[in-house]
Parts: structure tokens; C-alpha cells; sequence
């Protein structure tokens, strides 16, 4: 792999977005180049960003289809077991336990023996999971049955079970999607995984856009199996010096199919304390306030998950192999390790403190343009917007905790962050109890700030103690430099926006679009000239990864 330098501008290590076939990896002593993860972390978020704008195309799509009736209740019911169950059993895998155990396996020159683990877990997946789905398309009454609730009707329950004939397949390529993505992440490529949700939304967007008139709302099952199908068949262009077959021959006594269960059990007992406990506890609550609750709770976390996807997401997966490999290579590599995180946690800190002012200034005109039509009205966007204003309070700390716990991850270590959502969940259940009879539903919000305060704060004070620090990174200068900027920029956009809303001579989603986009380009000009007479380091890479991108296409 060719050095770059560590100070200053590097060059661009195009091993973040493409590895050679060879890729002869040497990251043990250094740190990845600030620049190169800014590239790596551009791919993803760049695909996050596109699925999740898909899928909430998706949406509008169902809802303008087929309405808020039978067919949709049937059609989320016949997609909720297939993905429960890939949820629980095989995607949790991905990020907590198959990285960073591959990406220690992808470090030898000799990649022998990581195609040997990979052809175990595919053999393992293919016939565990055939035999999965072929229970689900005997059982389906049965299965909807224990899903769907008392309210449903018979129409409801005799289409989502044909429907979920349909979509039980799709399990299936999930599943071999996990192991394949979780290969290329490990051999640090990124590009093709990083849009697989991409092809599998816009696949089920056209699909149903296309047949829906012909098929009802089979067409979203078959457009939902299709995509599925479609986003594996994306990595075959990563997969090119692969040596992939299927190996069952001693597949359950394999030291990495051993290591990968056992990292993986913590993270499954939190996934089934959060669809156990968690979840219906938010919803009780919720539902105990009056009606439209739930959904304006659903709205808000729609739109909170797009900063999320941009930055925390994207920084922690463009570092997880490398931190990985790092972590596995000893003592030589500790201060790499450092480097390496703290410098992802620095340009999580500059991205995600603008974004989270920025949206929480515009929250009502972004929530009108996006949802304010039919019988949405602006008193629900105001609800809405402040519902996702308390949201907002913890987004910081929900983007660098997501970093810190993918850093657990790597030092194989998947018990500690597990420990620590227990704490948090206790946290969470108090202040929303303690809150709800005074600020309704609102409580719950202010709560899952507090939770996610609560498990940044012990993971960042444990991991440091573990790691040594987190390598002379000045976090809390660049933290309070970044919430300066943020806070100028937050009173500059507030003052666009008030006086567009006052010139502007049209309302409705005209009006909101246009004080979203002039306001948010007032906020992003005053926010860079900020960060540059401030000179925060991290906005200087992404200035400069942006202006080769601009050089280069031209």
C-alpha cells in the first residue's frame, strides 16, 4: 500500500474506497490519512443519504397507491418477519462481529485463509437460512398469525399471509448480502456496499410503480424480494479476486465461525432487549397520550436518521476496518488505533454540531416542505418540529457514541457496549416515566437524549481508560470551536429565514422550499467562513477533498 503522510493534506489512499486485489495491507503503525477517510466517508454517506431519500419515496409511493387501508397493514406485516428475523440473527453480525473478525483475517498477505472463513459462513447461511425460509412458506398463517394484533382483519391476515410467500426468499439474499458486504468492508471497499440499500429501495420503487396497477399491492412484495436480490448482485464488481464456494466440512468448529458467535451474543441479547422491552415500552407510552403520538414520534426519527446516516453511520463504518485491523495488530499499533479514532471522532464533531443546529433552526419549513399536504396540517408540523427539536439535543452524542461503540467492536469487544445500553435503557425508562405526566409524549424525546448522553459519556470514560487516551486529538477544542461556528451560523440562518418568511409573497411548499434552501445555503456560507477564520482542521479536508472532486471532473 503506498504511505501518505499523516500531517498536513495527504494524498488521496484510494484503499478506503477500492482496495487493489492485492492490497498488501500495512496499517498497523499509522493512522488513516484525514483526507482518505473523509473520501471513504463521503461514499457512504453519499449512499446513505440516497436510500434513505428512496425510502421515504417508497413511502409516499405506498400511501399515494394504496392509501393507509388493508393492503398496506398486509403488505408491513409480510415484510416485518422476514426482517425481524434478519435483524436478530444475521444483520446485528455485520458491523459487531463479521468486520471486525474478517478484517483481522484479510491482514496476511496470504488471503487463504479468510476465503476459507468466508466460504464456512456462506455454507452456513445458505443452508440454515433454506431451511428458515422453507418454514416460513409452510407456516405463513401461522407466522402472521403471532405477529398481526387482535384488531386485524381477515382480509388483513389472508393477504399479508400470501404476501409473505412472497417476500420469505428475500431472507435469504439478505442474509448472503451480510457475509458478502461484510467481506468487502473488511478488505476496505466500500463503494459497492455503501449503495446496495440504493438498488434494493429504488428497485422496490419502480417495481411497484410499474405493476401496481396490474398486480395491487404484490407488486411492493415482489419489488421487495427483487431488491434484495438486486443489492447482492451489486458486490459481484468487488467480489472480482474472490474465492468464493460454499464449505459446510467442519463449519461449526472453524476458530473464526467460533469467534464471530461469541461477539455476536452480546449484541443479540440487545437486540432482543430493544424489540422486547424497548420498543413497546416507547409505544405504550406513547399511545397513552392521544392520538397521532406514535406518528408524530415516526416522523420525527424519519428525519433525524438522515444526519445520522451522513455522519455517524458513515464516519464509523469508513474506520471500523481499519481500527479493527489496528486493534488486532498489538502494542505496535496502539497510538495508530488512537490516531485513527480520534481523528474520526474530530469530523464527526464538525459535521454533526452544524447539522444538528441547522436542522433544528429550519425543523417546522423542512417538516412542511416534506409532509405538509392532505390532511397533514401545520399544527401537526409544529408538533412534529418539536418533537424533533428534543430529538436533536441528543444527536451529538448519539454520532459520536455510535463511533466509540464501533470501537469497542474492533478491540473485539462486544460485551462492555451491551453493559453500558443496559444502564442507558434504565436511564431512558426513568426520565420518560418521570416526564411523561408533565410534558405528554414530548418526555419520551427529552428521554432518548439523555440516553444517548448517558452511554456516550461512560463508553468515552471507559474506552479511553482502555486505549490510553485518544491520541492528543484536542476534542474539546474542536468541539468548542465547532459549536461557536455552529451557533453563529444557527443565528444567521434563523434571521434568513424570519425575513423570507416575511418577503416572500407565496406560502405553502413553495414558500417552505424556498426558506429551506436559501436560509440552509445562508447557514452552510456563514458556517464555512466560520470554521476557516477559526481554522478547525477537519472542514480544511473536506474543503480540499471536495476541490479535487471539482479539479477532477473537469
Amino acid at each position: 500500500m503506498r504511505r501518505t503522510p499523516t500531517v498536513g493534506i495527504p494524498l488521496v489512499d484510494t484503499t478506503l474506497t477500492e482496495a487493489p486485489s492485492a492490497d498488501p495491507l500495512d496499517v498497523a503503525a499509522e493512522s488513516v490519512p484525514p483526507e482518505s477517510m473523509a473520501r471513504a466517508t463521503g461514499v457512504i454517506a453519499l449512499g446513505n443519504v440516497a436510500s434513505r431519500t428512496l425510502g421515504l419515496a417508497r413511502e409516499i409511493i405506498l400511501s399515494h397507491l394504496f392509501g393507509a387501508g388493508a393492503a398496506v397493514d398486509a403488505f408491513n406485516l409480510a415484510i416485518i418477519v422476514p426482517r425481524s428475523l434478519y435483524d436478530l440473527l444475521i444483520g446485528g453480525h455485520v458491523n459487531s462481529a463479521l468486520v471486525p473478525v474478517l478484517s483481522e483475517y484479510a491482514a496476511h498477505k496470504d488471503r487463504r485463509e479468510l476465503w476459507e472463513l468466508v466460504n464456512v459462513l456462506l455454507g452456513i447461511v445458505v443452508v440454515a437460512l433454506s431451511a428458515l425460509v422453507l418454514v416460513l412458506e409452510l407456516l405463513a398463517p401461522q407466522v402472521i398469525g403471532l405477529v398481526a394484533s387482535d384488531e386485524a382483519t381477515p382480509q388483513v391476515i389472508a393477504q399479508a399471509t400470501t404476501l409473505l410467500r412472497v417476500t420469505a426468499p428475500a431472507l435469504m439474499f439478505l442474509s448472503v448480502f451480510a457475509v458478502v458486504s461484510g467481506l468487502l468492508y473488511a478488505l476496505r471497499r466500500f463503494t459497492w456496499p455503501a449503495f446496495a440499500s440504493t438498488v434494493f429501495n429504488a428497485t422496490i420503487v419502480s417495481v411497484t410503480v410499474l405493476f401496481a396497477g396490474s398486480l395491487g399491492i404484490t407488486a411492493a412484495a415482489v419489488g421487495w424480494l427483487l431488491g434484495a436480490l438486486a443489492q447482492l448482485a451489486l458486490q459481484a464488481p468487488g467480489l472480482r479476486d474472490a474465492r468464493l464456494r460454499l464449505r459446510l466440512r467442519g463449519a461449526l468448529h472453524h476458530p473464526g465461525v467460533r469467534r464471530i458467535a461469541l461477539l455476536y451474543l452480546p449484541v443479540m441479547a440487545s437486540l432482543a432487549l430493544d424489540v422486547l422491552i424497548n420498543r413497546p415500552f416507547s409505544y405504550n407510552l406513547a399511545s397513552r397520550t392521544g392520538e397521532g403520538s406514535i406518528s408524530y414520534m415516526t416522523w420525527a426519527t424519519t428525519l433525524i436518521q438522515f444526519p445520522q446516516g451522513l455522519v455517524a453511520i458513515a464516519i464509523s463504518v469508513a474506520i471500523l476496518p481499519t481500527l479493527s485491523r489496528q486493534a488486532a495488530s498489538g502494542r505496535a499499533a496502539s497510538q495508530a488505533f488512537r490516531d485513527t479514532l480520534g481523528r474520526g471522532l474530530r469530523l464527526a464533531i464538525v459535521l454533526i454540531i452544524p447539522a444538528a443546529v441547522g436542522l433544528f433552526v429550519l425543523a417546522e419549513p423542512t417538516i412542511g416542505l416534506i409532509f405538509e399536504h392532505g390532511k397533514f396540517g401545520g399544527g401537526d408540523t409544529a408538533i412534529t418540529a418539536l418533537a424533533l427539536r428534543l430529538y436533536l439535543l441528543g444527536l451529538p452524542f448519539a454520532a459520536l457514541d455510535l463511533l466509540l461503540v464501533f470501537a469497542f467492536y474492533a478491540r473485539q469487544n462486544t460485551l462492555t457496549p451491551a453493559v453500558i445500553g443496559l444502564v442507558a435503557l434504565g436511564a431512558y425508562m426513568a426520565v420518560a416515566l418521570g416526564l411523561l405526566r408533565w410534558y405528554s409524549f414530548f418526555a419520551l424525546m427529552v428521554a432518548d437524549s439523555v440516553k444517548h448522553l448517558v452511554h456516550s459519556s461512560i463508553a468515552a470514560y471507559l474506552l479511553g481508560r482502555n486505549i490510553g487516551g485518544y491520541g492528543g486529538q484536542r476534542l474539546l477544542s474542536t468541539a468548542g470551536r465547532t459549536l461557536f461556528a455552529a451557533s453563529v451560523m444557527g443565528v444567521a440562518t434563523y434571521g434568513a429565514a424570519q425575513g423570507l418568511n416575511a418577503a416572500l409573497p407565496f406560502g405553502g411548499t413553495l414558500a417552505y422550499g424556498a426558506v429551506v434552501t436559501l436560509s440552509g445555503a445562508v447557514g452552510l456560507t456563514v458556517f464555512a467562513a466560520m470554521a476557516a477564520w477559526l481554522r478547525l482542521e477537519e472542514w480544511r479536508w473536506l474543503r480540499a477533498l471536495l476541490w479535487r472532486r471539482l479539479r477532477g471532473a473537469h
